[in-house]
């Protein structure tokens, strides 16, 4: 058996399909984001004195299992661990196994939302891996790799005791001090910048990325995944965003960030103080960001537009109020298309995110959807089909509401993998098509992608290279068309 380095881990972000979809997947045509959370990981640990590097699929599909190989073989790490939607995890179970044929001794491990959620009873169901990281994985990990032996006592930690049980160590309580944290790893990702690439029509410049600056979220919304950070809500300081985002102007020359985060704005104050230092001591950066209607008026707005802002998203999700309100707090669509209105007066893009086949969904509601999208001056939309995550409210009880399929390698908000009663799976999809079609015909809609010529040429040159596949995606509403 060859000798394994104990202090080297390698960080995997599996793809979660088939290495033959990738090329056709209009999900990864249109975004590929870097795995942020991994990068983060890897930078913590080399920090205190780990070897850690980064492979990620998603970014090299087609070659993802040969470079897998050629590392574990040449550099023999200890340890080898992934990060994983519902989607992707079965990937890093056949990922695993193939690490311990080439190395048998290796330790494996899995994080992220999925694993967070379902804790021992994964781990029993697939004993490839000898621990799982629940919640935030940074210091779980360093103290893992430091003492394996003392899994029971690291919290955040599901193991296998003396008796060949899966046991979980409990939640590791004390969360760490995000301004405290380095930048994340972006060089251990090769190609990076250029090899990513936010949504089209979603930037006006290249190179361009994704920054997160917070954790969890203070709302608790039924569809939403609270497994990973609970019921905690952290943010970067302004000073320490400012310093982020100068290293990545000044490393990789980036002309443009999207910020990654659930609730941007929630503290008015780290917002106003970013502005002031981004008007002060100007990045040439451009920037999109997400907010909840409730945290935006026009004075924010206007700081935001004179900092850089290009666009921001806001979560939506239905057009009928009765609906939404058995799903989200504070529900009020007469104030949130006032909000899109004053978000467009200030200069910005809207993007409207809205979601299909929420429990209690019907085709009248849908259309009620779909008539409040025709009323509102969003730039930009996308809809999600509603997935029954685990670690959602919604996911317990989801079979007293429709018919769901918990097949988890389709569970990535691009099908229908839960039918609300009343309704079947050809009625959605005709809905879902019909409600991007809404936006699409709309003469201000064209008008706007027309003024995108000028203002995202790359975008262009990316959906007219992918025109194929983009058009399969209208006909049949299928994020994989393998051809």
């Amino acid at each position: 058996m060859p000798k394994l380095q104990a202090n080297r881990i390698l960080l995997v972000h599996p793809l979660g399909y088939e290495a033959a979809a990738a090329d056709t997947d209009i999900a990864r045509k249109a975004n590929l984001m870097p795995p942020l959370g991994l990068a983060g990981i890897a930078s913590f640990l080399e920090a205190r004195g780990k070897k850690a590097d980064l492979l990620d699929a998603f970014a090299f599909p087609c070659s993802a299992d040969r470079r897998l190989t050629t590392y574990l073989r040449l550099f023999k790490p200890g340890w080898i661990g992934f990060s994983c939607t519902t989607s992707s995890f079965l990937d890093a179970v056949r990922l695993a196994t193939r690490a311990r044929e080439i190395l048998p001794g290796i330790r494996t491990l899995c994080g992220g939302p999925h694993v967070s959620a379902l804790r021992e009873k994964l781990l029993a169901a697939y004993p490839v891996f000898d621990y799982l990281v629940v919640g935030e994985g940074e210091e779980t990990l360093n103290q893992l790799l430091n003492e394996p032996a003392d899994a029971a006592r690291i919290p955040g930690l599901v193991f296998w005791d003396a008796a060949g049980v899966a046991r979980f160590s409990g939640f590791r309580e004390i969360t760490l001090e995000l301004d405290s944290l380095p930048f994340p790893a972006y060089e251990k990702l090769p190609g990076f910048p250029h090899r990513y690439r936010l949504p089209i029509f979603n930037y006006p410049r290249t190179p361009n990325s994704s920054c997160i600056s917070s954790r969890g979220c203070p709302y608790a919304c039924s569809y939403c995944d609270r497994s990973v950070f609970r019921r905690s809500f952290r943010y970067n300081s302004a000073a320490y965003l400012y310093r982020h985002l100068e290293y990545l102007k000044n490393r990789f020359a980036l002309r443009h960030v999207n910020f990654y985060d659930d609730q941007f704005t929630f503290n008015r104050e780290r917002v106003d103080e970013l502005c002031r230092a981004l008007r002060a001591r100007p990045l040439n950066l451009t920037f999109n960001c997400a907010a909840r209607a409730e945290h935006l008026d026009y004075k924010l707005l206007q700081n935001l537009k004179q900092a850089g802002c290009w666009m921001i998203s806001l979560g939506i999700e239905s057009g009928d109020e009765q609906l939404l309100s058995r799903h989200r707090q504070k529900v009020d669509l007469d104030f949130l298309a006032e909000q899109v209105r004053l978000i467009k007066k200030s200069g910005i893009r809207v993007k409207g995110l809205f979601m299909v086949g929420l429990p209690g969904e019907s085709e009248a509601s849908i259309r009620r959807s779909i008539s409040y999208l025709r009323g509102l001056p969003i730039d930009e939309l996308n809809v999600a089909k509603f997935t029954p995550f685990p670690g959602s409210p919604l996911y317990e009880n989801i079979h007293r509401y429709g018919d769901f399929d918990e097949d988890w390698t389709k569970m990535d908000c691009m099908s229908f993998q839960f039918i609300p009663d009343g309704m079947h799976r050809a009625q959605l999809e005709k809905l879902f098509l019909e409600f991007y079609q809404a936006h699409f015909k709309r003469p201000q809609t064209l008008f706007n992608y027309l003024a995108l010529l000028k203002d995202s040429p790359d975008s262009w040159r990316r959906f007219l290279g992918g025109l194929p596949a983009f058009l399969r995606f209208a006909r049949h509403s299928d994020s994989r068309m393998v051809k």
